[in-house]
């Protein structure tokens, strides 16, 4: 089944389906299974070839794991001013365990692109009257090539479908879920694909016979949310998409360094393959290579013992050992070279990654060095900052659809702890000097550095001023 065909059916425009190819190589150079390179065929003898399996450094499930830890890691507070509303938020993020998924799905937006969020509502009780008297929030997360825009604007997706496949009794499904704007709200629209061998566009069910199987038993054809605010969340790396400038889907951390990620696995294979071709060799007369009684005297299959040439086999010597020589030095400069390329490349600067031993390093030595780092995080954030006040925003607003008394004006802080690659010490310092020339308030640093509301940090300013003296 070819979604796309799917969608040129239904008339619906969405983006080119080549985009979609670039996001599985994406994901084979994450999963370390790319076409045409992870194998190759290395020529045996006489006629035959061998199949061997390129070693890879696995360099592209690094950077995504690195960055995934820089940007959405334990030491993310998410806050908001209004004390109940705070609770609720954090509770529902709890609930479908955000920090620990959300790590995980910040990793597939650094080796796809784009991920999504959409929260929605489970377990709904209404009555007759269409009052809603209990349910529970639960966000579903979905990662790129499950997204398809429909429209958008500024970079920004205004309408989405997201697919989710589904594997019933060994039979494939697609549940497909669009959000689209009519008449000045938006509607989420959901409709199930039966994907059938030799059916182009799969076989769409009627609802009777989707609420037949389990995972669809309680999905409705559609939902108005009575919103203008759209019911997901597009989060995507903050680099410009150079494979294709027409579309709003952002593009992996490494997708304009596949290159260097080529030549990095050639030389980590070449470097292991090293030691085996550079092993002792031990080169003895025909006859020494059987018994007595005609069995073999070595192991058939010990690639240190080789018969002698016949020119040589009439020599006095019954053994020659021959010692090659290994390129280890110079397989090591040339895979940090690119190393550092690579990482200057994705954005992490220089002296990121090692091949063999370091020393340690001071904190100083660490700041300096993750100058770029530091900037490309910062940019990164900008984004991610943005999906994650839309999250909460959506929260909020499911939340007082099920009647809870929450705030949807609260003011949403997101603090990022960049004390991996920030010297908190040294940050600290400047905002001394910034108290004691009066460009930052007392409140303004209590508030900051003892995680406190700027209201409480206020309210403790005697105690405040006494230190600061």
């Amino acid at each position: 089944m070819n979604i796309f065909n799917y969608f040129k059916k239904k008339g619906i425009d969405t983006v080119d389906p080549s985009f979609y190819r670039k996001i599985a190589e994406w994901i084979s150079w994450y999963e370390g299974n790319v076409r045409n390179f992870s194998f190759y065929k290395v020529y045996s003898g006489r006629g035959t070839y061998k199949r061997c399996r390129r070693k890879s450094m696995g360099m592209a499930k690094k950077l995504s794991e690195d960055i995934a830890d820089l940007l959405l890691n334990e030491r993310v507070t998410i806050t908001l001013d209004d004390d109940q509303t705070d609770e609720y938020v954090q509770q529902v993020l709890d609930d479908n365990r955000f920090l620990v998924m959300g790590n995980d799905y910040q990793e597939r937006k650094a080796f796809t692109g784009t991920v999504a969020y959409i929260p929605y509502l489970e377990d709904v009780e209404i009555t007759e009257d269409g009052e809603v008297l209990s349910g529970r929030i639960c966000i579903n997360y979905v990662d790129a090539p499950n997204i398809y825009p429909v429209t958008w604007n500024n970079g920004r997706v205004t309408e989405c479908i997201f697919a989710f496949p589904h594997t019933i009794s060994r039979k494939k499904y697609v549940q497909l879920q669009s959000h689209l704007l009519k008449n000045g709200e938006y509607v989420i629209s959901n409709a199930v694909l039966r994907c059938e061998s030799g059916s182009q566009e799969g076989t769409e069910l009627t609802e009777e016979e989707w609420k037949l199987l389990k995972p669809f038993k309680t999905l409705a054809k559609e939902i108005r949310t009575g919103s203008v605010e759209p019911q997901f969340v597009i989060d995507r790396l903050n680099i410009t998409n150079n494979a294709d400038q027409n579309n709003p889907m952002g593009v992996a951390i490494f997708a304009n360094a596949i290159d260097t990620l080529k030549k990095l696995d050639t030389e980590y294979d070449s470097y292991c393959n090293e030691f085996e071709l550079g092993r002792k060799r031990i080169f003895v007369r025909p006859e020494m290579l059987t018994n007595e009684d005609g069995s073999p005297a070595f192991d058939p299959d010990d690639s240190v013992f080789y018969a002698l040439p016949e020119d040589d086999a009439n020599g006095e010597e019954l053994l020659k050992e021959i010692d090659m020589s290994l390129r280890a030095d110079q397989h090591s400069k040339a895979i940090n070279d690119d190393l550092n390329y690579l990482s200057l490349k994705c954005g992490f600067g220089t002296d990121r990654y090692q091949f063999g031993a370091i020393g340690a390093k001071t904190a100083t030595e660490i700041i300096s060095e993750n100058s770029d780092m530091y900037r490309m995080i910062k940019k990164h954030e900008i984004l991610l900052e943005d999906a994650l006040k839309q999250l909460i925003r959506i929260i909020i607003r499911l939340g007082m659809v099920l009647n809870e008394p929450l705030n949807p004006d609260a003011e949403i802080v997101i603090d990022f702890d960049d004390s991996i690659i920030e010297d908190k010490e040294t940050e600290r310092n400047r905002d001394r000097q910034d108290v004691s020339m009066g460009v930052m308030s007392h409140a303004e640093y209590r508030s900051k550095w003892y995680g406190e509301t700027l209201e409480d940090a206020a309210a403790k300013l005697p105690e405040q001023n006494q230190v600061m003296e």
